[in-house]
Order: structure tokens, then C-alpha cells, then sequence
């Protein structure tokens, strides 16, 4: 039988993420047949118990010398070492493989340098290209979502339907097992302030700050502590939006399709918040209670609006719809700039029942009608042309119109490719565009004037 060693470690310093998805990784490995064995140091807040537990062997080592890791995998011949450590880098890597002529997998998360037979990093956004100059040409590489090592219960619990509080939003607060950045009642302590809020928080006994936050959480009944929790994906499942860090919960989250802030806690984490970063998803660089607060209000905002499909209109509201279309602050950046009739209007909209090449939504919230948001030109699982304006009598709403669209774009519809054609004189929505990461691809003109191209690329699938 085929031996397989994975060097990990977990601690209240480095935190719980790379045991967990190590092994994710073990049962695959296991289900090909290799006997599975895990090498870890015994630190401080450790959960080598979840691989005793999970039904694979442990060898303890007594630290994190190359030395010691060699000898052991000359002991056990092992046939493939599987890294997912900080502290073995290249160098290491390279006496490794030297002393044991052993196939190595590494597991990296920042783009760095390595001696290894097969590179994953299986995080958002993860490019290959990267790596051109940082492994041996003979290096097979694995990266992006398409390899996220996700554990069944993800897959299980992806598309059950749970029945949700209308009045009470469900937040999970996963700021890692260990909160190194001791943030989890910063957080609540933040959320406190808004109104009709639950919050699950999940953490790990590797937590040192826990007693701290037992205690505040004591005479808070809105606050639930899940201590070493097995069922992430349902709890994931159950909320209704999540505040984590851009780390291995982030490809959780995405893969659930539940709306997250991500705030950036370690080093280690820059690339996958670049990433979230450049796709529009709410993200701090660091912890900014201003900055949390205003992301809070903005998201609740956004899951508190809909969007109505344009063919399930009531007459009242398609009219609405048509006297903004013909106020000048809005006609004045249309193509057909006429005032347009109502039967011509009604008859448009009534015609949308039979075409799957554009469709036009009113979005609105619990307080007022906020604007129309469509795509036209769709080409299935391919491409569409975004368009948007917002009730002539309500302000500050474009980023959320926006935000709208580019999720059921790309996430609904599955597209890959967005684009817009924007009067260059309207300042207002070229910035807005800008803002969500469209990229201006050309120009072209018509009988009012020059057209900004823009495109937005859906780049993860």
C-alpha cells in the first residue's frame, strides 16, 4: 500500500485552517487507497485530536526540523509527502528531495518559490500563470476554485432550503479558529447596533481569547457560541449573510453562495483579498469599525431589496417604470431619446414573455422603488449587455442597482462576460462602472456623440 505523509501543523498562533483542509484533501488520498499519516508538532491550542478522530495515524515530531521530517519519511517510505507548512520552504523542499527522492505536494496560498512535484493552491482567483518561474517545468499545477478542497457536507448541504426569519437577519461570524487578530467581539460589539440581528459565532478551543469572549457574550441572547462546531455548511446554510476572513471559509462561502464581508487578518491572506477585491465583493484590509459599519448597512440593504422581473409587473408599476424612462435626467443617456407611448411601452414589455435574449428587472426595497436594472444580447453562458438607471427621485442607490445585476449575471445566468456602452459625457456612470472593476475597451459613435466600451470579465469560472 502507497504511503502518503502530510506535514501540518495547528496552534493558537498559526490557527486550525490548514489541518482542516488537509484533511479534505486525506479522504481523497484515502479513497484511492494510500494509507494516510499525519506528521505534527504537539503546540500549544492544537487539534491533532480532529486527525485521530478522522481515523489516520499521527507520528508527534519534536519540532519543525528537516532532519527529523526526513528520517521519518525514510522510516515509513513514504511515496508522497504532502506539505501545507509556512516555515518549509524551497530550501527545505530541496533538501528533502535530495535525502528521500520523495514525490512532494505543496500546498501555497502567496505565490512563493517551490522544489515540488505538484502545486495546489485551491483558493479563489488562484492563476497557474504565476507560477511559471516559481516551480520546476515539470510541476503539474492546481489552481482556482475548480480544485477547492470542500468536505461533503458542503456538497450535501448546498442546496437544501431552509425557512428563514423575514424580520431576523442570521449572521455567522468565522474570524478563524484560533482569532489571531482578536477580533470576534470588536465584531459583536459592532452588530450590537443593529436591530433584528442573530449571530452564530463559530471558533475552536485553539481560540486563547475565549474566555474573553464567553464572558461578553453571557447576557447577550442573540449571541450563539459554537465551540468546535462539525457542521459549518449547514450553519452557512442557515445565515443570512457571514463577516470571515479572506482565507479557505471565503471558497466555503462563495461555494454556498452566502453573502459575505471578508476582513484581512494575516499576511498569508493577501492574495485571495486582492482577488475578492477586483470582483466587487465587500472587503476591508484590515478591521475598521467605520468601514465595517458602513458594509453592514450597505449589505443588509442589499438583502432586503428585489428584484421583480419585468413581466410580472402590475399596470400601476409599469407605468411608474415608463414615466422615469421618459424624464429628461434619464433619456438624456438612451439611444432613443423620444418620449416613448404608453402602448408602445406596455406592448415592449408584454414581448419580453417570449425572448431569452434580454431580460429587465425593477428593483426595489422595503421603502421605495430604487430603479430598473436589464441585460439584452444575452448569449447563453457567455455574454450579455448591461444596462441601468435609477428612480429620478432617490439617491445613492447605483452601487446596489449594480450589485444587483452583476450577481445574477454572473452567478444566475453563469456568464462570463459583461459589457456596457456609456455616453462619454456621463461622468457619473463611467464612474460607477470604474468602481466595479470595468475595463474600457474601445469607442464608437453615434448621431448623440461618443460611446465609451467597457467590458467586466467574470474571472473565476
Amino acid at each position: 500500500m502507497k504511503i502518503v505523509l502530510f506535514r501540518a501543523d495547528s496552534s493558537s498562533t498559526i490557527g486550525t485552517g490548514h489541518i482542516m483542509r488537509d484533511l479534505v484533501l486525506a479522504q481523497k488520498y484515502a479513497k484511492k487507497g494510500y494509507e494516510v499519516i499525519f506528521a505534527t508538532q504537539e503546540l500549544q491550542g492544537n487539534i491533532n485530536y480532529k486527525i485521530l478522530d478522522s481515523g489516520y495515524k499521527l507520528k508527534k515530531l519534536n519540532s519543525n526540523s528537516k532532519k527529523e521530517l526526513v528520517k521519518l519519511i525514510k522510516k515509513l517510505d513514504v511515496d508522497l509527502l504532502v506539505i501545507d507548512h509556512y516555515q518549509i520552504d524551497y530550501k527545505k523542499e530541496t533538501y528533502i528531495k535530495e535525502k528521500t527522492k520523495v514525490k512532494i505536494l505543496s500546498f501555497d496560498d502567496t505565490y512563493e518559490k517551490h522544489n515540488c512535484d505538484i502545486l495546489l493552491n485551491h483558493n479563489l482567483g488562484a492563476e497557474a500563470k504565476k507560477y511559471k518561474k516559481l516551480v520546476p517545468k515539470k510541476c503539474k499545477l492546481k489552481c482556482g476554485s475548480k480544485y477547492t478542497l470542500l468536505r461533503n457536507e458542503f456538497y450535501k448541504e448546498k442546496n437544501k432550503q431552509y425557512k428563514k426569519n423575514k424580520k431576523i437577519k442570521q449572521v455567522l461570524v468565522a474570524m478563524g479558529g484560533a482569532d489571531n487578530a482578536k477580533l470576534n467581539v470588536k465584531i459583536l460589539k459592532i452588530l450590537e447596533k443593529f436591530q433584528n440581528i442573530r449571530v452564530v459565532l463559530v471558533t475552536t478551543k485553539a481560540n486563547k481569547n475565549l474566555k474573553e469572549l464567553q464572558k461578553y457574550i453571557q447576557d447577550k441572547r442573540w449571541v450563539r457560541l459554537e465551540i468546535n462546531a462539525t457542521n459549518i455548511a449547514q450553519l452557512m446554510a442557515q445565515s443570512d449573510f457571514a463577516i470571515i476572513t479572506p482565507s479557505v471559509t471565503a471558497n466555503e462561502a462563495y461555494f454556498m453562495q452566502l453573502p459575505f464581508i471578508a476582513i484581512k487578518t494575516a499576511k498569508n491572506q493577501k492574495s485571495i483579498y486582492k482577488y475578492l477585491k477586483q470582483n466587487n465583493f465587500l472587503t476591508l484590509e484590515q478591521f475598521d469599525k467605520k468601514l465595517l459599519q458602513q458594509n453592514l448597512f450597505f449589505l443588509i440593504k442589499y438583502l432586503e431589496s428585489q428584484m421583480i422581473n419585468f413581466i410580472d409587473l402590475s399596470l400601476e408599476e409599469k407605468k411608474m417604470i415608463l414615466k422615469w424612462r421618459n424624464t429628461k435626467s434619464v433619456k438624456r443617456w438612451m439611444y432613443n431619446r423620444k418620449a416613448i407611448p404608453l402602448d408602445k411601452h406596455l406592448q415592449y414589455i408584454d414581448s419580453l414573455k417570449n425572448r431569452k435574449d434580454r431580460v429587465y428587472f425593477l428593483v426595489k426595497d422595503k421603502k421605495d422603488y430604487l430603479g430598473v436594472v436589464d441585460l439584452t444580447q444575452i448569449i447563453k453562458d457567455k455574454s450579455a449587455e448591461l444596462g441601468i438607471y435609477t428612480n429620478p427621485s432617490v439617491y445613492g442607490v447605483g452601487t446596489l442597482l449594480m450589485s444587483k445585476i452583476i450577481y445574477y449575471a454572473f452567478n444566475t445566468l453563469q456568464l462570463k462576460k459583461l459589457k456596457a456602452n456609456v455616453y462619454i459625457h456621463n461622468e457619473k456612470a463611467i464612474s460607477l462602472y470604474k468602481k466595479f472593476h470595468f475595463k474600457s475597451i474601445g469607442t464608437l459613435k453615434d448621431k448623440h456623440g461618443k460611446i465609451q466600451m467597457m467590458e467586466l470579465k467574470n474571472e473565476n469560472r
